[in-house]
């Protein structure tokens, strides 16, 4: 088993905790002041530990997923954010992202209205999406090489049931050496008993930061808001994971030149 090396501990010490989360700027529909019927918030990486701000390279980071997202969903009125945490680090029970992920929940319906919300993550974020998904205005999560600890013990588990009713996918690299792929598997495997609606793509020989098939990654994700948000048809590998008992839509293969013909 792939041993979990989430980040490091906050090196710059203790310091006052910043007031509120951000949502980044507007990209899309928000950002043209046209209509938005639907939105993307991206969570993203983040630590252990650490109550200082994230740095700006963590929301940078984003930037390929919320261009892809943007350009896909022009024409439904998809406005992206990326949110801004107020602290860098999970912080145990405290589970700061988590907090912040269901702010944004609430600053999306105080600025747009009762829209569809799709929470988007990435290692620690993609927890915190995960625990978000409990939301009333979250109707999707997409997972990206969640990081999800080993429980400490057989009786507290990663929670399942928020996400009931939700679109689900999770998708993780199989040389993934930071957040085990294992995990994300079981989770899913989990999740799949309360919600069918739970897929889980695995792209192999990829490591954590799905570098290597990074259009495939880019194209899937664009293909999942879509769907889920606005209605529009899975393409078939998606829908054939979302309609596949466990194991085999729990294990799909992120097939190489996935997307290049969607059109989006």
């Amino acid at each position: 088993m792939v041993q979990q090396a989430l980040p490091q501990q906050d090196p710059e010490g203790p310091a006052d905790p910043p007031e509120s989360a951000r949502l980044g700027k507007p990209l899309g529909a928000g950002d043209t002041m046209s209509a938005v019927h639907g939105a993307a918030l991206l969570l993203p990486e983040g630590g252990a530990t650490g109550i200082r701000r994230p740095s700006f390279l963590t929301s940078a980071a984003q930037r390929p997923l919320a261009r892809r997202l943007t350009r896909a969903g022009a024409d439904d009125g998809l406005v992206v954010h990326v949110v801004g945490y107020r602290h860098r680090g999970w912080n145990g029970s405290a589970a700061h992202p988590v907090r912040d992920a269901l702010w944004a929940a609430d600053e999306v319906v105080r600025r747009y209205g009762d829209v569809p919300v799709c929470l988007i993550g990435t290692g620690m974020g993609a927890r915190a999406a995960l625990r978000a998904a409990g939301h009333a205005a979250v109707t999707s999560v997409l997972a990206l090489a969640p990081w999800l600890p080993e429980p400490e013990a057989v009786l507290d588990p990663e929670p399942v049931r928020q996400l009931a009713g939700r679109q689900v996918m999770l998708v993780h690299g199989t040389n993934d050496e930071r957040t085990d792929p294992d995990l994300s598997y079981r989770l899913a495997e989990r999740a799949k008993k309360v919600n069918r609606d739970v897929c889980r793509f695995e792209v192999h020989s990829d490591g954590h930061a799905l570098r290597q098939h990074r259009p495939e990654v880019l194209a899937l994700a664009a293909d999942f808001v879509r769907g889920a948000l606005f209605g529009h048809h899975y393409a078939r590998p998606v829908a054939d994971a979302l309609a596949a008992p466990p194991p085999l839509g729990l294990r799909m293969p992120l097939a190489s030149g996935f997307g290049s013909s969607l059109g989006h």
